[in-house]
């Protein structure tokens, strides 16, 4: 069933858990997904990336449509987040196709520029009863710039989010999640991650907000209890879902390599992977810590 993102967000505050929220790409990721969510029978979050756009994989105009119809459908409490907005107007689209909560980033901005493009995406959001979320601090690894290029960082100190600064984000923009980098990268991470909990526990303190953590795949499971522990309420997930799906794939041409495959065949192998992998993650997530 369709819900608010704010529903399933109130609902880990109240309880102290983390939402998974999962970014598709395919129809195959999307069933595998849903299908996760149903089998533990907890809440998530779909999302689309507007990378995924920019990168040619496929348009919110295409596949927004498509997820709402699959989070209406499902058996579980589902909502649909836009990911990495960068441009007024896509938010403006994916609220207008039902997204139930959008992310506007200007992490590369000035910060006062930052700052006011985030105001009129709260204003927007909030005019619809859609949940919003900033950023805050440079989140490393691949990422969309605010010209719509890709943009590799690595995991600088530099680039963290202050706290002191968040907390004047927070209360000048009126956001109602912060994603923050404390170490989290998106992608696959070169050396396993050292996320600095100390540093997350602050910025709660000085936000009061949800708190968003992006680049989640790889983390162990001692982090993620930690990271909620400190605030984290949404828990961004796509790579090693996607690793999941691309390596379920070449095991079976390995194993049967004489095997004609069809594509429909590679589709469901696909799913199920997907299925089993965000099955996993959404059981960690759902800890009361």
């Amino acid at each position: 069933m369709l819900v608010t993102t704010r529903e399933l967000i109130d609902n880990a505050v109240k309880r102290n858990i983390g939402v998974g929220a999962f970014n598709v790409t395919t129809l195959s990721m999307l069933q595998g997904v849903i299908e996760a969510a149903e089998d533990v029978g907890k809440g998530i979050i779909v999302e689309f990336a507007t990378s995924h756009e920019t990168r040619g994989i496929i348009t919110l105009d295409e596949i927004g449509p498509v997820i709402m119809q699959y989070a209406r459908r499902a058996k579980v409490p589902v909502a649909v987040h836009l990911d990495h907005g960068v441009d007024l107007d896509y938010l403006k689209k994916a609220i207008d196709i039902g997204f139930t909560s959008i992310m506007y980033d200007g992490s590369r901005l000035p910060y006062e520029e930052n700052i006011a493009n985030t105001i009129k995406a709260v204003e927007m959001g909030h005019k619809y009863g859609v949940m919003v979320e900033g950023e805050l601090g440079k989140m490393a690894g691949n990422t969309l710039t605010n010209d719509f290029k890709m943009e590799v960082r690595d995991v600088k100190r530099e680039n963290y989010t202050n706290p002191d600064q968040a907390g004047d984000f927070v209360r000048k923009t009126g956001l109602d999640m912060l994603a923050c980098s404390f170490g989290n990268a998106h992608g696959i991470y070169k050396e396993p991650p050292v996320l600095d909990i100390e540093l997350l526990h602050e910025i709660q303190e000085k936000t009061g907000i949800p708190l968003v953590m992006h680049g989640s795949s790889g983390v162990n499971e001692e982090d993620y209890a930690k990271v909620i522990k400190n605030g984290v309420r949404k828990i961004n997930y796509y790579t090693y879902a996607s690793l999941a799906a691309s390596n379920a794939v070449r095991g079976a041409f390995e194993s049967e390599p004489d095997k004609f495959w069809k594509v429909h065949d590679l589709a469901v192998l696909m799913r199920e992977a997907v299925r089993e992998k965000v099955r996993s993650a959404i059981i960690l997530f759902s800890q009361p810590q």
